[in-house]
């Protein structure tokens, strides 16, 4: 059964905006299936995985697009980069906007095309696993998180879910098929991946060890990143971690949230945080094979905390925000926020917890704010395993995840 996206709309707002509307994201999100459903009944189709269409780019682009007719669908555009330029001509004959739509999974070949040939032409949307909110059907419009009051009615938990099934199923929406043996989904995944992503991307000569540095990293997501402390786990130099680092980002795998300060030159300075995009694939590779075992086992808080960022992350996401605008705090006497998300010249500061009844202290961080020149402090959230929002402060409060 297809599950309605949230990112259907701002497709559709890319469409008006210009002539060529780039979908990427992670491998197997949804991209195809999204854009067929949706654009199937007014656009043509063809993949690069079809030996017949692929040969034929290659060999002739112009060739490619005379037998075809716009608008267009081109799905892993990455594998046939002779397009790129052709697609400039075709779209630089008419005014007309949202005429070819382009999809892949490797930004790194996709973004190089991008900016030779179709700088200025183009919108990109980078398209995340399924959300919370689309798994629970109210994917309506997207929706960018920014904290705000919550009413006890606009949050709606509904009956029988388990969300730590759903943290340890993960968001792939093939594993939202109950017969889909999860184990054996992300084994073919990372084989998948480090056997044609990886192998495109860069040349690997060990890939045992590439798939090592995955599982460092995924015991790491949702903490500083130290790519030293990385390196020293899987015997490489901490360049070969940042390229690999790389690596994960443009294909999707990863994100890295940027610390906070008002003064830029710091920011470049300090360490980020790592943050996978799928809690199951960071469940599978890490090895805790049950939602019990990650429910009651050590990285719970961990694991909690990268399912809760990865569904703010995804609603910037779906909602074609801007990414940059998303950080974490913390100073030289240690003080953490989780998250401050940036709204304007006003910050919102975020903190994530674990367990359902939180009380003040939780928020006792977010005054390290107060006082920052050309920024106010705006409304804060403390997301937790409640089942309404209650206030903690006139101007904190604490949200259950369902909230985002």
């Amino acid at each position: 059964m297809y599950i309605s996206r949230e990112v259907e709309k701002t497709i559709d707002a890319m469409l008006t905006q210009g002539k060529v509307v780039l979908v990427t994201g992670a491998r197997q999100v949804g991209k195809t299936t999204v854009l067929k459903h949706h654009l199937g009944s007014a656009f043509d189709y063809v993949t690069m995985e079809d030996p017949a269409a692929y040969a034929q780019a290659k060999t002739d682009a112009v060739l490619f697009f005379e037998t075809r007719s716009l608008p267009l669908i081109i799905d892993e555009v990455q594998r046939a980069p002779e397009l790129f330029s052709t697609v400039k001509w075709i779209v630089d004959q008419s005014d007309q906007r949202g005429r070819i739509v382009l999809t892949g999974s490797q930004t790194y070949h996709l973004m190089r095309g991008v900016s030779e040939s179709l700088a200025g032409r183009i919108r990109i949307i980078e398209m995340p696993p399924l959300s919370l909110r689309e798994l629970v059907g109210a994917a309506d419009t997207p929706h960018k998180y920014v904290p705000s009051m919550r009413k006890i009615e606009d949050v709606t938990v509904p009956e029988g879910f388990d969300l730590w099934y759903h943290i340890h199923r993960g968001s792939m929406p093939e594993l939202q098929d109950p017969s889909i043996d999860w184990d054996a989904f992300y084994t073919d995944y990372v084989r998948a991946y480090l056997e044609r992503d990886v192998r495109d991307l860069i040349k690997v000569k060990d890939e045992a060890k590439f798939y090592g540095f995955m599982v460092a990293c995924a015991a790491r997501s949702a903490q500083l990143l130290s790519t030293t402390d990385i390196g020293n786990a899987i015997d490489v130099d901490h360049k070969t971690v940042k390229a690999w680092l790389s690596v994960l980002q443009a294909s999707g795998i990863v994100r890295v949230v940027e610390p906070f300060f008002p003064n830029i030159e710091k920011r470049l300075t300090k360490a980020p945080k790592i943050f996978f995009m799928d809690t199951g694939l960071v469940c599978h590779l890490t090895r805790w094979t049950t939602p019990d075992q990650l429910r009651y086992g050590a990285v719970a808080g961990h694991v909690f905390e990268t399912f809760v960022v990865s569904e703010i992350l995804k609603s910037h996401m779906n909602a074609g925000a801007n990414m940059h605008d998303i950080w974490f705090y913390r100073d030289s006497r240690k003080r953490e926020i989780d998250l401050v998300i940036q709204d304007g010249r006003t910050l919102h500061p975020v903190e994530v917890k674990t367990g359902a009844l939180v009380k003040r202290d939780a928020a006792k961080n977010f005054s390290c704010l107060e006082g920052l020149p050309d920024y106010e402090v705006g409304f804060g959230h403390v997301v937790c395993q409640a089942r309404e929002p209650y206030l903690l402060t006139e101007r904190v409060e604490a949200v259950p995840v369902w909230a985002i």
